[in-house]
């Protein structure tokens, strides 16, 4: 790097004119801003200056956009620019909104009967324990409208989803107030609110899906020969009839006197 030193200003003033050490040669330099603000050892400037030059959207502008609620890789995209050029001007923007998020948090609700008691952070953690939420878990933001008011953004999460609610922030005596700008921002700060808050529902085990049964095609079983049932002897529960007693041949009777003189036979009948 050759060693130039200032010797002058160009006729019409625009310009630094320089010289090697040699003398040899000579070289103008534009007398812009940078080169005012390296001469004066200002750094914060020199980088100003540059973002400038090399993107589309000047500091005011980034400071703009981070204040209404873009993020800094936002703007650097939209600048075209290294997100670390864009961090400089943001850092005391994000300062600015998270002080605004911590105020809102100390505000008080207001709801259809007036302003609450209770602060805002008291009664989003209560309406969080209700459903079995984190209030911990919440994350605030705040940026600045068009109309120069402050909303202020709480992000959480319930099971599988992402919830955000809305207040609209204005400080105050005592605190300031919010108001809810949704149903969400309702719901937490309202317990007569007809929409119920989304709870967390407990998470029913995934069971595997059965695996598919394979059919093979079997032979078919050979019939089995057909077993004639075993005649069964008939058993008569009832008595045998006892068989008649043959009477033995009894002598006849010899008739008596009366009997011939009446004339009945001795077998006894007429």
């Amino acid at each position: 790097m050759r060693e130039l030193k200032v010797i002058g200003l160009s006729a019409d003033g625009k310009r630094v004119v320089c010289q090697d050490a040699n003398g040899s040669d000579k070289f103008v330099i534009d007398a812009d801003d940078r080169l005012r603000a390296a001469a004066r050892g200002d750094l914060s400037r020199l980088g100003q200056i540059q973002i400038e030059m090399e993107s589309s959207l000047r500091p005011r502008e980034i400071q703009a956009r981070i204040r209404a609620g873009a993020t800094v890789q936002q703007v650097a995209t939209a600048a075209g620019v290294d997100v670390a050029r864009i961090e400089r001007f943001a850092h005391p923007v994000l300062l600015e909104r998270q002080r605004a998020a911590e105020m809102a948090t100390a505000a008080h609700p207001v709801r259809s009967d007036g302003p609450t008691v209770n602060s805002l952070a008291d009664t989003v953690a209560g309406a969080m324990f209700a459903r079995g939420l984190d209030p911990d878990a919440i994350e605030w933001d705040a940026w600045k409208v068009e109309d120069g008011r402050w909303t202020v953004q709480l992000q959480w999460r319930a099971g599988r989803s992402d919830n955000k609610a809305h207040f609209r922030f204005t400080p105050g005596a005592h605190g300031g107030t919010v108001t809810a700008l949704d149903d969400s921002a309702r719901e937490l700060i309202d317990p007569t609110f007809t929409r119920s808050l989304r709870t967390v529902a407990p998470v029913a085990p995934l069971l595997p899906e059965p695996e598919p049964e394979l059919f093979t095609e079997r032979p078919a079983p050979q019939p089995e020969p057909v077993r004639e049932p075993e005649p069964v002897e008939e058993v008569n529960d009832a008595q045998p009839t006892p068989a008649p007693r043959r009477s033995r041949r009894s002598k006849p009777a010899v008739p008596t006197w009366e009997d011939v003189l009446l004339g009945v036979r001795s077998s006894g009948q007429n």
